[in-house]
């Protein structure tokens, strides 16, 4: 009997593992291949071909996106075997999408821990219990209020009055923060200095039109399959939570991102070691698809469903009068 009960109880999911000296190896490959992305990026921007610059911001784009997801494995401390590197790779990782490294980090370690609970509070906020109409897609997509959001945040950390919302942190986790704001805010400015002398197709073609247009909806569609349409009502990571089997290609290029109910089951293993876990959560998870098609597909059939419905209630309430 207690066999069979074994046979029926997840072992490797919840295991915790230290990152290595190979998993940092693996680690520093990425990065490689983020510098090797960029050039030919802007390599494709300088060519001045129409062609060329629609590629190259394309690219960019897809590449700064892809830096979030490099730098939320720096917030876990398991892309390097110390600590020191994590947060200096982090907010490298995260300046072309102004995204705090430190701030961050405050917000997503208390996703972790609160999430299922009322005190759940992601720092890429989206409401995973609305429902999903085109309307809220499309503002999720789109999200230029978190541009507006940071810029509050520079402002008031130059000031030296920025807070973390209601959190309680630590006087360093504040600072560090505060000095991230400040280094966007930097950037900002070196940005409009360029443009002021004359550089300004530049800016647009390798920083604000990939960030704005390509990097921003990607990026809320790398994080839109990770809870929604799960039971968001329980603490329990096999239901709350998805996994995506995928290709190697999303694998690489979400890092792993797919594989979130093994990322919340042990947050501190390196991503590069989830897939390990993958068999066990298609066994016990309740929330799994096969690919990205799949998850999207089920996506647009609700969008359309409750699009419809919405419109439906509408004209119903209109006075034909």
């Amino acid at each position: 009997m207690s066999a069979s009960v074994k046979t029926l109880t997840p072992q490797l999911i919840f295991e915790r593992s230290r990152t290595t000296a190979r998993d940092q190896a693996v680690f520093v490959g990425k990065l490689f291949i983020v510098l090797a992305l960029g050039t030919a990026g802007i390599t494709l921007v300088l060519t001045e071909n129409p062609v060329g610059v629609v590629a190259g911001i394309l690219v960019l784009g897809a590449l700064y996106t892809h830096m979030v997801e490099l730098q939320h494995q720096c917030l876990h401390h398991s892309a390097f075997v110390k600590g020191p590197p994590h947060r200096t790779v982090g907010v490298l990782l995260g300046l072309p999408m102004l995204v705090s490294y430190s701030h961050y980090r405050i917000r997503h370690l208390q996703h972790h821990r609160y999430l299922g609970t009322d005190q759940d509070t992601e720092f890429f906020g989206f409401d995973t219990r609305q429902p999903l109409t085109a309307g809220v897609m499309l503002r999720g997509m789109f999200d230029y209020q978190r541009l507006a959001a940071v810029a509050g945040d520079s402002w008031r950390s130059w000031r030296g009055t920025w807070e973390a919302d209601n959190d309680t942190i630590s006087a360093r986790m504040r600072r560090d923060s505060m000095g991230e704001y400040r280094l966007m805010g930097v950037v900002v400015l070196a940005a409009a200095a360029l443009t002021l002398l004359g550089h300004g197709a530049l800016v647009l073609q390798l920083w604000l039109l990939p960030m704005l247009l390509v990097s921003t909806p990607l990026h809320f569609l790398v994080e839109l399959p990770e809870h929604i349409r799960c039971d968001n009502d329980t603490d329990d990571v096999l239901r709350n939570t998805r996994s995506i089997s995928g290709s190697w290609f999303s694998t690489w290029y979400t890092n792993g991102n797919n594989l979130h109910i093994e990322h919340h089951a042990a947050m501190t293993v390196p991503i590069n070691r989830l897939h390990e876990r993958h068999d066990e959560v298609l066994r016990f998870a309740k929330h799994t698809e096969r690919s990205y098609w799949t998850f999207y597909g089920g996506v647009l059939r609700e969008v359309v469903t409750h699009t419809r419905r919405r419109g439906s209630t509408r004209t119903a309430g209109t006075d034909p009068r």
